[in-house]
């Protein structure tokens, strides 16, 4: 399995800007995909933006398309999640997921970062 541990969440008010870092530790070479999911309270967690280990493969959720923009750095074995123009609907729990190709879902979590965007 893949150990993941997030950073970066934090308190900013609407229009502000963060980054989320998530490094992956282990079996790395048994991720295809790594991606960013969220769980606002209430609310079901949900896909927000997905990265290939390596090539130009990139997804985006559309409520979130043309502000956040999600990268890797395949050297640090890291991903971020740049954020900008954050809005209240964007606070939640960030996780940031790797999956393993074999199994064709994100079977490695790590423990979350809060995200909220004060109005």
């Amino acid at each position: 399995q893949v150990q993941l541990v997030e950073s970066g969440g934090g308190l900013v008010q609407t229009g502000g800007s963060l980054r989320l870092t998530c490094a992956a530790s282990g079996r790395t070479y048994r991720v295809d995909v790594m991606a960013w999911f969220r769980q606002a309270p209430g609310k079901e967690r949900e896909l927000v933006a997905a990265i290939r280990w390596s090539g130009s493969y990139t997804y985006y959720t559309d409520p979130v398309k043309g502000r956040f923009t999600i990268s890797r750095d395949n050297a640090k074995n890291t991903i971020y999640l740049q954020m900008n123009n954050l809005k209240p609907e964007d606070t939640a729990v960030y996780y940031c997921a790797a999956r393993d190709p074999l199994k064709n879902y994100y079977d490695s979590w790590g423990q979350g970062t809060q995200v909220t965007v004060s109005s």
